[in-house]
């Protein structure tokens, strides 16, 4: 039986693959992409419904939200107007479905109902909620007052040097709410214990007495609330476990601080807040897309024979064949480039000026003979064979082309790599190539078989004009019902 959860948050991909969700608002929409019943206003147009897979919609905003995600990551987007940018929202567009096919999957094979998937989801409900209540409750909002600013500038900094302005008060401001931030969290343990017993036996905590502690030992007691061993023991799996029964106390002090917050949580409330069931929304997708990628990539996994036989198919994508960044200089006669060989090689002159001066390369004068990163293989024979037989800074020649006589100057030098299957890089990468190429003959199988998935184009291009004020999309396909 399918399983949806409330997922009213768009979803977004980051890099390899991986995808992440990005919060935000949703409404019920028609397929215009405005909230149902109302006139579609610029702004509903904005975040509307350009393609669906199955029941799960999929919005411009999103696209939109991944492309300035993209951009803070430092991927390299092409900027508003350029016709470039469009094609990058269909390769997102794209991605997005893809996803939306192993939610959808995921749902239909019961992989919500994982044990470990459960347990991660309710130690993130948990944790967001302490969180919260930290933040709204415990430290709450910290205003600093114009009065506030102006005393620390006078008794602070007033110089000539440093008048007082709007940046000014602005990082003076920052400072004085982390001032308050922190007194705050000073006293949050006091705050939060106020009228609560916590009592903690440090005797159950000598880690000398570990093999013999029974689990039901208790280890502390909260109010009416006992924590024995066996439930504080897992929380003592961390990276670096305290080896000392102060550590372990300051780990139990923060534990039952947690838990104490979590209590308080609920009984405020915050379980019903907007931003907790967005953030547990977002959490609840995009962790299950992430366990099935994980578990599909075993199913998927390649056998040794498998990726050898991979990697000979298809050497060519992946190597990276050796480089060289040279500098070049092209004359007519064998004997005038032997000439201007030996001015260069007695100092009389540089091959920055034999190249301004002598060469018959058209573009000799703005480049001064730099001719980039060029890969074996790719020029004339004798001339790829001198280049590639020249040491670091070495000048050879004169070889013949049709072009005319030729010296080269190597100034840099790019190894090949990825050559051999042997290599733990290059197995690893074929390895991933192959289980990219496996994924995504699932997703497409997934799209013709078993899930509807259906793309609006004439909606993405209206809502592109009217709303971002580009150019129209040029769709790689006609709106596709599968």
């Amino acid at each position: 039986m399918r399983r949806f959860f409330p997922v009213h948050i768009p979803l977004a991909c980051a890099l390899l693959g991986m995808l992440i969700v990005m919060p935000g608002a949703a409404q019920e929409s028609d397929e215009t992409g405005a909230p149902a019943g109302t006139q579609p206003s610029s702004h509903a147009q904005a975040g509307g419904i350009i393609a669906r897979v199955g029941d799960q919609p999929i919005t411009l905003n999103q696209i939109d939200i991944m492309l300035n995600s993209s951009a803070m990551i430092g991927m390299t987007i092409p900027p508003p107007g350029n016709p470039e940018r469009n094609r990058f929202r269909l390769a997102l567009l794209d991605k997005i479905i893809s996803a939306n096919l192993l939610y959808l999957d995921a749902l239909d094979k019961g992989v919500d109902q994982n044990p470990v998937y459960q347990h991660d989801l309710g130690r993130y409900a948990e944790s967001t909620l302490v969180t919260m209540y930290r933040q709204k409750v415990l430290i709450g909002d910290l205003p600093v007052s114009d009065e506030e600013i102006m005393t620390y500038y006078d008794r602070h900094i007033n110089t000539r040097e440093t008048p007082f302005t709007k940046d000014v008060g602005t990082a003076i401001e920052a400072s004085l709410r982390n001032r308050k931030y922190q007194a705050r969290l000073a006293d949050l343990r006091e705050r939060l214990r106020e009228g609560i017993q916590v009592v903690i036996d440090e005797a159950q905590l000598d880690p000398a007495q570990d093999m013999s502690r029974d689990d039901a030992a208790v280890v502390a007691r909260v109010g009416q609330s006992a924590i024995t061993w066996s439930e504080f023991r897992p929380v003592l799996a961390t990276p670096v476990e305290p080896g000392s029964v102060e550590g372990r106390v300051a780990v139990l002090d923060d534990d039952i601080d947690r838990r104490i917050m979590l209590q308080k949580a609920q009984a405020a409330g915050l379980e019903d807040d907007p931003r907790y069931q967005a953030k547990l929304n977002e959490h609840r997708k995009v962790h299950l897309i992430t366990m099935y990628r994980g578990l599909l990539t075993e199913q998927l996994e390649p056998t040794p024979d498998e990726i050898r036989a991979y990697f000979e198919k298809h050497r060519d994508r992946i190597t990276i064949p050796g480089a060289r960044k040279i500098q070049m200089v092209v004359m007519t006669a064998k004997e005038d480039a032997e000439r201007v060989r030996q001015q260069i090689e007695s100092g009389e002159i540089t091959i920055y000026e034999a190249a301004r001066d002598y060469s018959i390369d058209p573009n000799a004068q703005k480049t001064l003979g730099e001719m980039g990163w060029v890969e074996r293989g790719t020029g004339f024979p004798e001339l790829d064979a001198l280049t590639f037989s020249l040491s670091l800074d070495a000048i050879g020649g004169p070889v013949e082309s049709p072009a005319g006589w030729h010296l080269v100057k190597v100034l840099e030098i790019r190894e090949p790599v990825f050559t051999d299957i042997s290599q733990a890089d290059t197995w690893r990468k074929t390895r991933r190539m192959m289980l990219e190429e496996r994924m995504n003959e699932y997703t497409v199988n997934l799209r013709k078989d078993r899930y509807k998935v259906e793309v609006y184009n004439e909606v993405l291009n209206r809502l592109i004009q009217e709303v971002v004020g580009e150019p129209p999309t040029q769709p790689a396909a006609q709106p596709e019902q599968s």
